[in-house]
């Protein structure tokens, strides 16, 4: 799933492709996509580009007379930018969105169908609520951490706690922290949060600078959870770039967690299968 670095360049682009354009049709191919029904679609088309935001992991689009277009990719939503009125002749194809300079296509993979798009007054509504974490101070960051006890990996990834995070990015934030995924939030000392903190900031900065780097003015279409250049996230058994270690895993259903056993948990292998049993939702990839 797209989080906060791939977003963020993900609307730069679009900034700078329809900021101030006129959205001239949107075309539906699935009906599964869209999730509101008030106000109506059609009320979109014919309306300038005004802003473009984050809201979690969703894309905002601002239109003129305060409508906005939200979109979430979910895990397997990718946004790609055609000539003017490419044709939706993809099977995966679900939508266009039809500007003079170009047309917006939004992809699917898979059969699934979790990616959707929202027509509402106010975006704000959509938004789970977690701390803006690279503007965030250390005092306010512990607060949202500490407030519930939760092992590391399950805070960093709840959206009603930290917004745009998700399963990857807290790999690499956790490696670099130098903090054991199964950490409790309860139990971390001061100087571990204030390092978490400084490596939360540090890996979603490094990262947006990377992929900006990475596109270099094209819009950027090759979004994956899977990066080269990433430390532990899917590196499931190769070296740690740190310590040469093998990284390990923790598995729970289609999901997975990443670290490396001597940066993180002083050389000890966490518990697989029986062990995320044990801890239910803490391994469940949480969703806005």
């Amino acid at each position: 799933m797209p989080e906060l670095p791939d977003i963020t360049v993900d609307i730069e682009a679009l900034d700078a492709r329809i900021r101030g354009q006129r959205l001239d049709r949107i075309r539906l191919k699935s009906p599964f996509l869209l999730r509101t029904t008030d106000p109506p679609l059609h009320e979109a088309e014919s309306r300038a580009v005004t802003a473009l935001r984050r809201v979690g992991k969703r894309i905002a689009i601002g239109l003129d007379n305060g409508y906005w277009l939200v979109l979430h990719l979910m895990i397997a939503g990718r946004l790609h930018w055609r000539k003017p009125a490419a044709p939706l002749s993809a099977r995966n194809a679900l939508a266009a969105f039809d500007f003079a300079p170009g047309s917006l296509i939004l992809t699917e993979a898979g059969s699934e169908r979790r990616a959707s798009l929202h027509f509402v007054r106010d975006p704000e509504s959509l938004d789970p609520g977690g701390l803006e974490v690279l503007t965030a101070g250390l005092p306010d960051f512990a607060a949202a951490l500490t407030r519930e006890n939760h092992t590391l990996k399950r805070a960093l990834s709840d959206p009603t706690l930290f917004s745009g995070i998700g399963n990857a990015y807290s790999d690499e934030i956790l490696h670099r922290a130098r903090l054991s995924p199964l950490a409790l939030t309860k139990n971390l000392k001061p100087d571990e949060i204030a390092r978490l903190h400084a490596a939360l900031q540090a890996t979603l900065n490094d990262w947006i600078h990377r992929l900006r780097r990475e596109a270099n003015g094209r819009f950027p279409e090759r979004v994956t959870a899977f990066r080269e250049g990433m430390a532990v996230h899917g590196r499931y058994k190769q070296p740690c770039p740190v310590c040469g270690s093998r990284v390990a895993r923790i598995r729970y259903a289609s999901n997975e967690t990443n670290y490396c056993p001597t940066c993180q948990t002083g050389g000890k292998l966490l518990a697989d299968r029986a062990f995320s049993r044990l801890l239910g939702k803490d391994w469940a990839d949480l969703l806005p």
